[in-house]
């Protein structure tokens, strides 16, 4: 039975996730989506793996997964317990020693948004009402964590995938395929969603993460 700690993106709760446990549950395995204290003004990165490792506590056989922002705290967690795999569902990338602060500027990130300016970034493809609780759930994201130099000096030594979302308006394809390439050398695996499949694909993500436990 596999543990799945799925860590949610920015000013987010682990909420967001829970279509996704739902599945994930139903075939067997195990699943923890902790609230991350991103609206604590003391809390940088390493509190944040601190909150994901801690809801692992002594599970072993665990895939991190994260969302988004999610991506700058997912390495430091599989970097700190024997993980299975690593899985980053339209993910920042971090780079060693970079601020995330800094990441829009050194992705070109910046520029694809003056250039590709869309309404509703984030929930376009989800149920209105779905997307309505998921709005409603919304915190404040604290901007501790971007001043700090993220502080890997290199990923982690563990299996990697990314799943980029190709109707995505937050992070556009192309953008994120270039980045994907870039920083980790691999090639992404696709799902039809936008930026949150959690909510707009939870099955077909589920199946999409229990695959990459088994391989």
């Amino acid at each position: 039975m596999t543990t799945f700690a799925l860590i949610h993106g920015g000013g987010d709760v682990g909420w967001y996730w829970h279509l996704v446990e739902r599945e994930l549950r139903a075939g067997g395995h195990e699943s923890v989506a902790p609230d991350l204290p991103c609206n604590d003004d003391s809390a940088g990165l390493s509190e944040y793996a601190d909150t994901v490792v801690e809801a692992i506590g002594a599970r072993d056989d665990v895939v991190v997964v994260a969302q988004s922002f999610g991506g700058f705290t997912a390495p430091l967690v599989a970097d700190r317990i024997p993980a299975r795999a690593l899985v980053l569902v339209a993910g920042m990338i971090p780079a060693p020693g970079e601020r995330p602060d800094d990441w829009p500027a050194n992705t070109r990130f910046d520029q694809v948004m003056r250039e590709n300016p869309q309404e509703d970034l984030s929930y376009h493809d989800v149920p209105r009402a779905l997307a309505d609780q998921a709005r409603g759930k919304a915190r404040a994201q604290s901007a501790t964590p971007g001043h700090s130099p993220w502080p890997l000096a290199a990923w982690p030594v563990v299996p990697t995938r990314f799943v980029l979302c190709s109707v995505d308006r937050f992070f556009p394809t192309d953008f994120m395929c270039r980045v994907v390439a870039r920083r980790l050398g691999i090639a992404p695996d696709e799902i039809a969603s936008g930026h949150c499949p959690a909510l707009s694909q939870p099955k077909e993500l589920a199946d999409m993460l229990v695959g990459y436990a088994t391989l």
